[in-house]
């Protein structure tokens, strides 16, 4: 790979290790545990390892490249808007819980952070490179 790195590859590749993290823990935290669900994160686990080292890879190359002034404020103004977003959402599902502790089990207040995580992952991209392309 010679192409040169942008920040954009580096933002979007983090969806595909938010997915590998949300695959991991819908196998774990299943109760009817099944003999294939071995074989699903072991695979998921060295996809996701595999995966990191491209991406650490790609980031080297990225910091020995000139760096984008513009694209980088962008990123920080994305992650300030994400940061908002997550903390309204942790809040909303922390008194969700409290609320419904009776009926709401850990379970499902596990697949809503980790459905947050993914959510903030896809939204944090979607608005960067809506940033990065019209230059705002």
């Amino acid at each position: 790979m010679n192409k040169k790195v942008t920040l954009r590859e580096l933002v979007g590749a983090r969806i595909i290790l938010a997915i590998c993290i949300a695959a991991y823990y819908w196998c774990w935290a299943r109760n009817d545990w099944q003999s294939y669900y071995t074989t699903i994160t072991n695979t998921v686990g060295m996809f996701a390892i595999l995966f990191f080292i491209l991406i650490a890879s790609r980031e080297r190359k990225y910091k020995k490249e000139m760096v984008d002034e513009f694209a980088r404020t962008n990123l920080r103004r994305c992650d300030s808007i994400c940061f908002k977003i997550t903390m309204a959402a942790i809040v909303c599902i922390g008194f969700l819980s409290a609320i419904l502790r009776l009926t709401v089990s850990s379970e499902i207040i596990g697949y809503m952070l980790i459905g947050l995580f993914v959510c903030v992952t896809i939204i944090r991209t979607v608005i960067f490179c809506i940033m990065d392309t019209k230059g705002v």
